[in-house]
């Protein structure tokens, strides 16, 4: 037995060879890596609009934020700049003055007789009349002027390129427009005055010194002009 085991060139107790599966699965489909098909036109139109897209939302937001930080300095009821974006330009004004040696001014506006519309008729009737004065006060200057409300009812304007009988010149100008507005209020007509003081900018100034002379300035017209009222 031994001998045929041998002759028959089969090693004793060897197994037959399995067979190499085939890569099918069970619905007969190959299991072979296919080789990847070239994206569509469609999916390179589809993926064009959604850059587009998304291009467009993040110019959009941009723009919302430019906005926003623009609004930052605004007062939002008169629409001209609060105190934050009127120091940021007196700064900027003062820079100027000093590098290039030109000319300008500030005049500081409070309101004469406001308290009594507030008091009398609440604080609505208050905002139209503050409204209305910003408004007057940007109709009388130029754009390259900036006015600001710096306070509850008080007002900033700055001058370019302006000397100092200009700029008193104008402080009257700003007082008169500020005395011939009318305020309409249900069956009540508003009229307030104001008080102008006036400071040049110099070129060695700092902003606190600027307003510093410009609201003195403002109290003493204010006592001048109750002083004539009284006379």
């Amino acid at each position: 037995m031994k001998n045929r085991a041998v002759r028959s060139g089969r090693k004793p107790n060897a197994l037959p060879r399995p067979r190499p599966k085939s890569r099918r699965t069970e619905r007969g489909e190959s299991l072979e890596p296919k080789s990847p098909r070239p994206p569509s036109r469609s999916s390179f139109t589809r993926l064009a609009a959604e850059v587009e897209a998304l291009a467009a939302e993040l110019k959009s937001s941009r723009e919302r934020i430019a906005d926003l930080e623009a609004r930052v300095d605004i007062d939002p009821l008169t629409d001209v700049l609060n105190r934050r974006g009127f120091e940021r330009e007196l700064k900027r004004s003062l820079a100027y003055v000093k590098r290039y040696g030109t000319s300008a001014a500030l005049i500081y506006v409070d309101l004469d007789g406001f308290k009594p519309v507030n008091d009398r008729h609440g604080h609505a009737a208050g905002d139209a009349v503050l409204k209305a004065v910003a408004a007057a006060l940007l109709r009388n200057v130029r754009a390259s002027d900036v006015v600001a409300r710096v306070g509850g009812d008080e007002f900033a304007v700055l001058l370019w390129n302006v000397g100092d009988a200009a700029a008193a010149a104008k402080a009257a100008a700003l007082e008169a427009a500020v005395y011939s507005t009318e305020v309409c209020w249900g069956a009540s007509t508003f009229v307030v005055g104001a008080s102008c003081g006036v400071a040049s900018l110099g070129r060695l100034d700092t902003p606190a010194e600027v307003l510093a002379r410009a609201d003195a300035a403002m109290y003493a017209r204010k006592a001048e002009r109750k002083q004539r009222r009284a006379g």
